[in-house]
């Protein structure tokens, strides 16, 4: 059943396309875009010169497992992820703790839920707490890529041995392919 501006509309009344002139309330269940690529549209705003595109296409939100792919082969305690996709911009948050280790290799992690863009590459910061000690890192990730890269002061690459035993909690930003 809908309802618009006081009135109801039943099923076998619907045509398409439909088009009201008041709010539209779904009085239960959700509203579904059957067709990939189609979304809520936002064209009838006014934009400023370099939009590309004013249509919302696509939302999710799960869980992903922060890996290490610095080629190391580290098993990190109590890896977990959540993920906010909206458009192609995706949130990503994280915990987990590094293993003991001598290893020199930059830091790598792998495992976020979507491929990054060909030439667009995001920021994020993260303090870790070990000890009561802070260190407040960056990390970019990695074009075309499902990891990325820890960074201290933005202009060293963190190595593994650097983080041993250190719990590591973030937020990366970026922009999918």
């Amino acid at each position: 059943m809908l309802k618009v501006a006081n009135s109801v509309i039943s099923a076998s009344q619907i045509a398409t396309p439909i088009t009201f002139a008041g709010d539209v309330t779904l009085s239960t269940g959700n509203l579904v875009i059957g067709t990939s690529g189609k979304g809520i549209d936002f064209s009838i705003t006014s934009h400023p010169a370099g939009m590309t595109s004013e249509l919302l296409a696509d939302y999710e939100e799960g869980t992903w497992t922060p890996i290490d792919s610095s080629g190391a082969g580290l098993t990190f305690t109590g890896a977990s992820g959540q993920y906010v996709k909206t458009g192609n911009i995706v949130q990503c948050a994280f915990a987990f703790t590094f293993p003991s280790t001598a290893s020199t290799a930059n830091v790598s992690i792998g495992g976020l839920p979507f491929t990054s863009g060909a030439s667009d590459t995001g920021w994020g910061g993260y303090q870790t707490y070990t000890d009561y000690v802070v260190a407040q890192l960056a990390f970019l990730n990695n074009v075309s890529a499902t990891t990325f890269t820890m960074w201290r002061n933005g202009s060293t690459i963190v190595n593994n041995v650097t983080l041993t035993g250190k719990t590591v909690r973030g937020v990366i930003i970026y922009r999918a392919a």
